[in-house]
Parts: structure tokens; sequence; C-alpha cells
């Protein structure tokens, strides 16, 4: 994406033109796309200067200059599937010759409300051995030096989410035999981290392409706004046999963020107000 780029669209090319290299992405992509293509240039000089190939890199601090804004943080742009919109999706996955290794990946995320990268980050020791529970605790990220596995997650140190029986099942299902606590439980096809941001151009651009006439292009950080809309408007069946909502609270812990975002960006408007009778 980041040679496209450079050598199909970027009208300077030289080192010595960073400025003007930094001025057309800020002009011509979005915040994140030019934050993410001036960290790669960044990290390729950075090994142009260790190889003496240049002497000074113009890049450093240019990414870290440029603040996303709000509107366009994955956080708060909220546009749900429906859960049939969900099913068609993940079953448009298994179908797929070319991509159907990823429909386990795209179905737990769906199931979980997981940021994408804390679900990459996966390894089996952090699902306990009956299916009962799974403990986020690291995520992997991009970095100057490609993709890393960092502990803790982007707004606490951990967290546990529960499993029910259709989760259960789905990890039963693709645990190998033989695996080891340290085996990642989502690789990549090569076997290192799944790189989200390729997954989300390629495969899940590919699958959604071919939905469209049905529904709407959204991004992969959808299935999380997804997961918990449905969890706010699903009422779930208690032990007692009665039936009971989520609240923002309750779900705010399983997806970790907090009741004034549930509140603000989800609870807020999904449903009509009413007066009730009293």
């Amino acid at each position: 994406k980041v040679d496209r780029c450079l050598n199909l669209q970027l009208p300077k090319k030289s080192v010595e033109d960073a400025v003007a290299v930094r001025d057309w992405l800020v002009a011509n992509k979005t915040a994140n796309s030019a934050k993410r293509i001036l960290t790669q240039i960044k990290a390729c000089c950075d090994w142009a200067v260790k190889s003496q190939l240049i002497t000074n890199n113009p890049f450093v601090g240019m990414a870290a200059d440029i603040r996303v804004p709000k509107g366009e943080s994955e956080e708060t742009d909220i546009n749900p599937f429906s859960l049939e919109e969900r099913d068609r999706i993940i079953q448009e996955f298994k179908n797929d010759r070319h991509y159907t290794y990823y429909a386990s990946f795209i179905e737990f995320l769906f199931m979980t409300g997981c940021r994408p990268s804390e679900a990459v980050a996966l390894q089996w020791k952090h699902i306990t051995d009956d299916f009962r529970t799974i403990r986020f605790e690291q995520a992997v990220v991009e970095s100057e030096n490609g993709l890393v596995c960092k502990k803790g997650l982007k707004t606490q140190k951990k967290r546990s989410f529960p499993i029910n029986q259709k989760l259960a099942s789905l990890l039963q299902s693709i645990k190998p035999e033989g695996v080891t606590g340290e085996d990642k439980v989502f690789p990549a096809p090569k076997g290192g981290w799944m790189d989200t941001h390729n997954l989300n151009n390629r495969a899940w651009n590919s699958v959604l392409k071919r939905l469209d006439s049905n529904i709407e292009y959204r991004n992969l950080y959808q299935t999380r706004h997804t997961f918990i809309t449905a969890a706010l408007e699903t009422p779930i069946l208690m032990p007692d046999g009665g039936m009971r909502m989520l609240d923002a609270k309750d779900i705010a812990k399983l997806v970790g963020t907090s009741a004034k975002m549930i509140y603000e960006h989800y609870a807020g408007a999904r449903k009509e107000l009413f007066v009730p009778e009293f």
C-alpha cells in the first residue's frame, strides 16, 4: 500500500522533499492514513541512516505531529451491521476459497466485540482449558519496527470475558492438537502476527464488495460496534428463566470501554424516547 502511494501518487519522491511529501499526504489522505504512511517512511529512513545511505532522517516527528480528528476515530465512527448482515458476512468468509482462513477470526470479532488488535494478540494461554473465560491483556500494534505485541490494552491493563456456548464451540473447533500456551489463537497464514490493516484492505474489502448490493460497506472495526449494539438490544435468558437486558455498565466491562461511551454513542441513539404510563 505504501509502495503504491510512493510510486503512483506522490508528486515528490526525494528525501530532500520531506516537507512536501508530508504536506501532500495531509492534503490528500485521511489523518489516519497520512499518519501510518509517514510512520512507515520514517522507519525506512531510520534503516537508511543506519545503512549509511543518508546522513539524517527528515521524517522524524512528522507522524507524531498529525492529530486524528475525533470524528475519524474508529471508536466513535459507529455504523453497526444488523445481525442478519453479520451472519451473511461470516458465511461469505466461510465460502470464500481465498479468504476462508479468516472466517473464524471474523466470527470471533463479531462474537466478542473486542478490538481487532486484542484478538490478534490472543494466545491459547489466555483461554481457560474449560473454555469458560478469555483473558484479554495484550494487543498487537503497528510500530516503526513493524507489528509488535504489547502488554496492556487501550484503556485498561486487562479484562476477563465470559465465554458463552456458541463462542466455546468456535474456539474448540479451531484449537489444534498439541497446541502450547504460547501459540497464537489467530496466527497470520505464515505464522506471525496477523496484520489487521492488510486484512481490512484485502480480505474484508473483497468480501464486503461482493455483498455491496445488499450490505453497505463498513470497515472491520464495525464488528466491535455491532456487538455492543446487539448487546444493548438483545435480552438474555437468566438461570431462573426470566429475561434481562444488559445495561451500559455491564457491556462496558465486557468490551473494555467506559459506560459514558456506551451511553453517549450507543444507548442514546438506539431507540425512540417514550413516556411510560404511570
